[in-house]
């Protein structure tokens, strides 16, 4: 059965962000991570523009520390980046405003970044060529808001609507919100994140314990992949609750650090287990929304 949502009620308005400069702590004074084993590190992080590493694209075995795919913007200012980061939602379209890329559209893909203040942003690979760091990129944004009436128990979350409708969720025999994914992260594999809000940011999937990962089948995924959270409620923060599901999508690439791992940026949950993860290969915002 089509799923019915209030979308022609949600208004769309304007965010702005600035290209994110890459950056790194000031304290400790020193730009090194630990690995998961101890071994210190030193890799690119959050923001700016790459090049080299796409939505589609594997989500592990780039030499970074939870890379963004594409380009990351925020907003200097405290406030006005809280309204862009919670307003963009995944599937919005944004468009360059400023720089030799004018006119150039992109697509939020996630957000993420050290303290949850990116929002992730996938162009043309041609397109990132002739950008620059600070640029303006406004993002259409629609979705929050987002309600289904026939799945009351059913939150959604920095999910555009044109994201819902491309995933054909179906309501089931049996009343769930079918939603198809590549696969179920089970809640010992969630790591950082827990505790946070769900309105920005990420939860991440610890990969330190590479069996576990293996047996769970999310060896092989893709940055941009639709997942399902088991035993995780994301109502209001990121917790374990036991019949809890959650569906996200794989916005950031791996991490050697222990608690990290790919960053998904969640899109809905339901504390009461009314959503059913339909395991389905090739869920990606790539294919999905077919850019």
């Amino acid at each position: 059965m089509t799923v019915k949502s209030n979308a022609d009620r949600l208004i769309s308005v304007s965010v702005m962000g600035n290209i994110a400069s890459p950056t790194f702590p000031g304290l400790p004074a020193m730009p090194y991570y630990l690995t998961a084993d101890g071994q210190p590190f030193l890799l690119p992080s959050y923001g700016g523009i790459v090049y080299n590493v796409s939505v589609g694209d594997s989500a592990y075995g780039w030499l970074a520390d939870c890379v963004h795919p594409g380009v990351s913007i925020n907003v200097k200012d405290d406030m006005g980046n809280r309204g862009l980061n919670i307003l963009a939602c995944v599937g919005n379209t944004a468009v360059v405003m400023s720089g030799s890329a004018q006119g150039a559209r992109g697509i939020v893909t996630g957000k993420s970044g050290r303290f949850s203040e990116q929002v992730i942003i996938h162009f043309d690979p041609k397109d990132r060529e002739k950008m620059a760091i600070g640029d303006k990129i406004i993002v259409r944004s629609k979705g929050v808001g987002l309600e289904l009436p026939d799945h009351p128990d059913v939150k959604i979350k920095s999910c555009a609507p044109e994201l819902l409708d491309a995933l054909e969720a179906t309501t089931r025999d049996d009343g769930k919100l079918g939603v198809p994914v590549v696969g179920v992260v089970p809640a010992h594999l969630l790591g950082a994140g827990a505790g946070l809000t769900s309105e920005g940011g990420s939860i991440h999937i610890q990969t330190a314990d590479k069996d576990a990962l293996k047996e769970s089948g999310l060896d092989n995924l893709r940055l941009g992949d639709v997942v399902a959270l088991a035993d995780y409620d994301s109502s209001w923060g990121h917790g374990y609750l036991r019949s809890a599901v959650g569906i996200g999508v794989v916005g950031q690439g791996d991490s050697p650090r222990a608690g990290y791992g790919p960053g998904i940026t969640l899109i809905m949950t339901s504390q009461t287990g009314g959503i059913a993860p339909m395991v389905t290969p090739g869920v990606n915002l790539r294919e999905v929304l077919s850019f």
